[in-house]
């Protein structure tokens, strides 16, 4: 059970230092050049079909057709968490799902009373995001000193807060509906699902309806990246072969390929028998491997080594001035994040957890305390890939999002610098 979950936790980490590595050369490119990184971001793209055209700029196709594969590989996630993972039972779920409500009514509640009646106050979803990535690749600074319940309970908390995220993105800031567009992906995602009941496994088939549900939410006017998650639901969790076909027949294979009643030479190809058999146990674990599975472990790579980072890249690039900076900070948006985050995050996540065991007599994993939940609540408040996409959604006045990012990438810093005191303090005194 822990092999997955550590190359995950390897991916995520590996992958986290690199978005912080992309996101400082946003903020470095757009005050040294900020003509240069705008026309960039700002250069329209177009694809054209005969007389149908669809052009946006290089920054929307990255919010909203890249960073929907994004969306894509966090549904099946939350998919696999549900049905195998750390989300598949209630005793399972309690703490984590808890967890993340707390993480996300608390740090809500606390961004809407500061900018309640305000310009800003639109923008209360901001806070309410974990950033995974960063968080473990932060954790890993320490990880030989914390117990591993704790990263598994972030990366469960930070599912079930992306599973909240998606919801308030799909209810609350969506602006209008075209309802025969919506009605057009309603059939197509019952196209997804008539798919799955009949067992089809070929992932073009669901890569095509995808596409069309993508394309009809994006006319619908609901955000496309909301599609992602839809889509991902109705992904095949079950291969063609149970496991014990898979072992019977893989054994069968493996008899043929006895190299002591015949020749099995240097190179395979010297035995069209031999070759066929091995090709034989390939179709076999094509067959055993879910669709989801698949995937996941193909669409993974991508998403966090390109898809990610370059929405950092485009997207972290804040033009800082510096003279007013005082300023920049003392505003509502900069200050409600920056509380939200910082400390309604670990207060909204322990508390939350604390009731959840309390009420459910759900016991913290071993060698957990509740000083390494505080910090790990703390590490939650590392808010940065959602929470900025969220500020695109908010706000439209350049000001105004850059408020929202600089108080997201301070929040981001506090929340990791505490989250490693408390940690290893925890730790320690363990």
């Amino acid at each position: 059970m822990t092999r997955p979950l550590l190359w995950f936790f390897k991916k995520l980490t590996t992958s986290g230092f690199l978005l912080l590595s992309t996101t400082l050369l946003a903020m470095v490119w757009a005050n040294l050049f900020p003509e240069a990184y705008n026309h960039l971001w700002h250069t329209q793209v177009s694809i054209a079909f005969g007389e149908m055209q669809l052009s946006k700029s290089l920054l929307h196709w990255i919010d909203e057709a890249l960073m929907t594969l994004f969306f894509f590989v966090v549904g099946l996630e939350i998919k696999r968490e549900i049905l195998v993972g750390e989300l598949s039972s209630l005793r399972k779920a309690a703490l984590p799902v808890a967890g993340a409500l707390g993480g996300m009514i608390v740090p809500a509640l606390i961004y809407t009373t500061i900018n309640a009646g305000g310009e800003g106050a639109h923008g209360w979803g901001i806070p309410m995001a974990t950033d995974i990535a960063f968080a473990l690749a932060v954790l890993a600074l320490i990880v030989k000193r914390v117990p591993f319940g704790i990263k598994i309970f972030l990366s469960a908390l930070a599912i079930a807060d992306d599973m909240g995220s998606v919801l308030v993105i799909a209810l609350f800031y969506t602006p209008s509906i075209h309802w025969a567009s919506l009605g057009v992906a309603a059939l197509l995602l019952l196209g997804l699902a008539l798919a799955n009941f009949f067992w089809v496994r070929h992932t073009l088939v669901y890569a095509l309806l995808g596409i069309g549900i993508w394309l009809a939410f994006l006319s619908a006017g609901i955000h496309a990246t909301v599609a992602g998650i839809l889509v991902a639901l109705f992904i095949p969790a079950r291969g063609k072969y149970d496991t014990a076909k898979f072992f019977t027949e893989a054994h069968a294979f493996l008899e043929r390929l006895d190299c002591h009643h015949s020749d099995c030479g240097h190179t395979i190809l010297s035995n069209p028998d031999h070759l066929n058999t091995v090709q034989s146990i390939e179709m076999a674990c094509h067959n055993t491997e879910t669709p989801l599975q698949r995937l996941e472990h193909g669409l993974y790579t991508w998403v966090t080594y390109l898809i990610v980072p370059l929405f950092a890249l485009a997207n972290a690039g804040v033009i800082i001035d510096w003279r007013g900076l005082h300023l920049i900070m003392n505003n509502n948006i900069t200050l409600g994040i920056i509380l939200a985050l910082v400390i309604g995050k670990p207060l909204g996540i322990t508390s939350c957890t604390w009731l959840a065991s309390k009420i459910l007599k759900a016991p913290l994993a071993k060698n957990t305390t509740w000083l390494h939940i505080f910090g790990a609540g703390c590490l939650a408040g590392i808010g940065f890939t959602m929470s900025i996409f969220i500020t695109g959604l908010s706000f439209q006045d350049p000001q105004m999002v850059d408020q929202a990012k600089i108080g997201i990438i301070t929040a981001s810093l506090m929340s990791a610098g505490t989250g490693l005191l408390i940690l290893a303090r925890g730790s320690k005194a363990h």
